[in-house]
């Protein structure tokens, strides 16, 4: 679906360009998509495409962290995913609880920050627990930040942000902003979607209002860190003029 990047210049190699080039990305969201798709071309259960797609979140962090990205937003649970059938839902908060139990003191020994955006405070209670011990050692981490975006909605996520800025007493872009669940990461630079979808299935949309976007068809089970830094490549040599000429 993407053409292969232009070979960058030395000049915009070097963080400078004519037209609004603002140098590297620092923050990235990954809407993940396709693991079902991916078992369905193998026949193969759904929850396999699921395990194959955590393998690849473990290896896109890592590589993340050593491409010196400050933030990287997954997309792992949505608020309306809920719908899906109990048994997918209960393979899913499985896959979850063995990704913190296997990888938590990876991202703690690597300096590795872990965000929830969303109310991950209804999932099952022993997540929950899970969840904030997890949030609790790696706190004070500060190389790279990965945000899981658990039980979110970016729709929900502004209505809360204008109702909290509403009750402070005023109602504008920058108090809306900082009741956002990401309001302490770097802004959005560039966000990615897997699988051949061209949508954004509410997700950040406030956080992508001047967002590069760059689609895949490759099914997240695929998507290895050459994928990444092809995203990245690309953004690279992007003009972003925020409404400017």
């Amino acid at each position: 679906m993407n053409a292969a990047p232009a070979p960058r210049s030395e000049t915009e190699a070097s963080g400078q360009h004519d037209g609004g080039y603002t140098g590297p990305a620092r923050h990235v969201a990954i809407i993940m998509d396709g693991n079902g798709r991916w078992a369905k071309k193998r026949l193969l259960p759904r929850a396999v495409g699921h395990k194959r797609g955590v393998d690849a979140v473990r290896e896109v962090v890592r590589a993340a962290r050593h491409m010196g990205l400050e933030a990287l937003t997954l997309y792992a649970f949505s608020s309306e995913n809920w719908k899906r059938p109990e048994d997918e839902i209960s393979d899913l908060m499985g896959l979850l609880r063995a990704f913190i139990r296997s990888d938590i003191d990876e991202f703690a020994a690597n300096d590795v920050r872990l965000k929830i955006i969303g109310n991950y405070k209804v999932l099952p209670a022993d997540i929950v627990a899970m969840i904030e011990d997890a949030l609790a050692r790696t706190a004070h981490n500060s190389r790279t930040t990965l945000a899981v975006a658990l039980n979110y909605g970016s729709q929900q996520e502004i209505a809360r942000a204008a109702a909290a800025a509403a009750a402070k007493g005023e109602v504008t872009v920058a108090t809306i902003e900082a009741e956002l669940d990401t309001a302490d990461m770097p802004p959005l630079d560039l966000l990615i979607r897997t699988s051949g979808e061209v949508r954004l299935s509410n997700f950040l949309l406030w956080q992508a209002a001047y967002a590069e976007m760059w689609f895949t068809d490759v099914l997240w089970p695929d998507f290895t860190p050459g994928h990444l830094r092809e995203a990245l490549d690309h953004y690279a040599t992007r003009e972003r003029r925020y409404g400017g000429r």
